[in-house]
């Protein structure tokens, strides 16, 4: 059976793109999907040890939304990708590969952040914005936003 086009369709907007691609666009998704979650740690707890000289489980979760047994598990996940370290009741620590890790999770996110400002989006709508976007944005994206906001610096200096 075969089905007709509609003819209020615009063909230019649903065009499929060919299978290879649209795999290759859903796995690279997925890809962000899964390491959004650890990168979501891995700043978080540099952001506690920063800011309060520790980073515990029971904080972690809390500030994340999430219950404490995921925590543990995703904490126990990160210590398999040897980007974290814990010790009983001493607390979840970066090793240098988490803290490199976290580097770059935040200059992601300050960037994307920086773009939304200056786009005009409200503060608070770019905060949120900014934590999604930033886990599934290229890194040919990323230096198009770097661009972007110094041509716009230079805008406004002029």
């Amino acid at each position: 059976m075969s089905r007709k086009a509609s003819p209020t369709r615009n063909p230019l907007l649903h065009a499929l793109p060919t299978e290879q691609a649209q795999a290759r666009r859903f796995g690279k998704a997925r890809t962000a999907r899964s390491t959004a979650i650890l990168e979501d740690y891995v700043e978080l707890i540099a952001d506690l040890i920063e800011s309060t000289g520790e980073a515990r489980a029971t904080d972690i979760a809390r500030r994340l939304g999430v219950s404490h047994p995921t925590a543990i598990n995703t904490i126990a996940r990160l210590k398999r990708e040897d980007l974290a370290t814990a010790r009983p009741y001493r607390g979840i620590f970066l090793t240098e590969k988490g803290e490199a890790l976290a580097r770059r999770v935040r200059a992601r996110h300050r960037l994307v952040l920086e773009v939304l400002l200056a786009l005009g989006v409200p503060r608070e709508t770019a905060e949120a914005d900014a934590e999604g976007i930033e886990h599934h944005v290229s890194e040919g994206t990323l230096k198009a936003f770097s661009e972007f906001l110094k041509e716009s610096r230079v805008k406004k200096a002029s």
